[in-house]
């Protein structure tokens, strides 16, 4: 006999190819992580960084999937996983523009973020 425990529900957006380099981005991921979805939300508006427009649509994204797929409520849900590694994309994808008169190439960074929101579970008294 085996006792399998029970996953909890997870709904996930995917934003590939940000056209922003990964500090920055990793920066406000940071700020959001384990926030209640309202909170973030408000977090992230009123943010004055560059970066916070991308991960609130990504956020509401998430909420509306996990509302439409998982027939979750949007009221208590928070944010369980926002991966930290807003990844680099891969070296070779990654743009170059020369700069005037230096000859030198800029490289154009972009990255990848993944949030997952789903219902907090509570502390049972076993």
């Amino acid at each position: 006999m085996s006792v399998v425990a029970e996953r909890p529900q997870v709904a996930v957006a995917h934003l590939k190819f940000a056209r922003m380099g990964p500090r920055k981005l990793r920066r406000v991921a940071d700020a959001i992580r384990g926030r209640s979805v309202r909170e973030a939300l408000v977090l992230l508006q009123f943010a004055g960084v560059f970066a916070s427009e991308p991960l609130e649509k990504l956020l509401k994204s998430a909420v509306a999937n996990a509302e439409n797929n998982h027939n979750m409520s949007s009221d208590g849900l928070f944010i369980t996983k926002i991966t930290s590694t807003a990844d680099r994309a891969a070296g070779s994808q990654t743009p170059r523009s020369a700069r005037a008169r230096t000859r030198q190439l800029q490289r154009k960074r972009m990255s990848h973020v993944t949030i997952a929101v789903g219902q907090r579970r509570e502390a049972s008294a076993a």
